[in-house]
């Protein structure tokens, strides 16, 4: 018999604790995005952490600007940002007050509201497609900017919770490199997902553009 997922949400201590013990313990964590047309929720099945001043590959490793300040905020926070002029990224901030630490949502299953995710990702061949990225998540789920700063852990009507779900076990959490991060932030295995998992997206090493002749 299969447990119902537990509806209880997470709670501002949850995610007031160091980044890479916050990312594994999302894993099969319920998102819940209030939409004008109604409710969608995600079991979350893969992430990637961001260890703020002491990762290079974070957003806020050079300090904070207009674009990263929700990082350097109380945890439990959205940070949303947008990225190669069409898409959107989610992620949620952890950590003590003033550390700018987060967690990428990189893919999940969409267990309720499927029929309003499906109306923005046309270009999904399945379900398991629906949120199978960091972008395509953004997109279904209906989020942008406007949602940066939003927080998850507010009582009464918000826009975007956390509840506590079903918890991976730790057997079944797998890691590995974050997906397309270079340089010396591309050492750290601090990308996290369900083992085995149809939603998962594939990884994908960094990639330099070129430049234009």
């Amino acid at each position: 018999m299969i447990a119902t997922p537990d509806r209880t949400p997470l709670p501002r201590t949850f995610f007031d604790r160091p980044v890479l013990d916050v990312a594994q313990d999302l894993l099969g964590r319920l998102l819940v995005r209030t939409t004008p047309d109604g409710p969608i929720t995600l079991r979350l099945t893969e992430v990637e952490a961001y260890d703020g001043p002491n990762d290079p590959g974070s957003h806020a490793y050079r300090g904070p600007t207009a674009r990263n300040g929700v990082m350097f905020g109380p945890p439990g926070h959205v940070y949303v940002y947008f990225t190669y002029g069409m898409w959107h990224c989610m992620n949620l901030v952890c950590g003590p007050d003033g550390t700018a630490s987060a967690v990428l949502l990189r893919a999940g299953e969409i267990v309720e509201g499927a029929e309003s995710a499906r109306k923005r990702r046309l270009s999904a061949r399945n379900d398991k497609e629906l949120a199978k990225g960091p972008a395509r998540l953004a997109t279904a789920l209906d989020v942008d900017r406007a949602l940066d700063g939003t927080d998850a852990c507010a009582t009464g009507d918000t826009p975007l919770r956390i509840l506590a779900g079903t918890p991976v076990p730790a057997d079944q959490v797998r890691n590995g490199p974050r997906t397309g991060v270079s340089g010396d932030g591309g050492v750290h295995p601090w990308r996290y997902w369900v083992a085995d998992d149809p939603t998962v997206s594939p990884y994908r090493a960094h990639v330099p553009r070129r430049r234009r002749s």
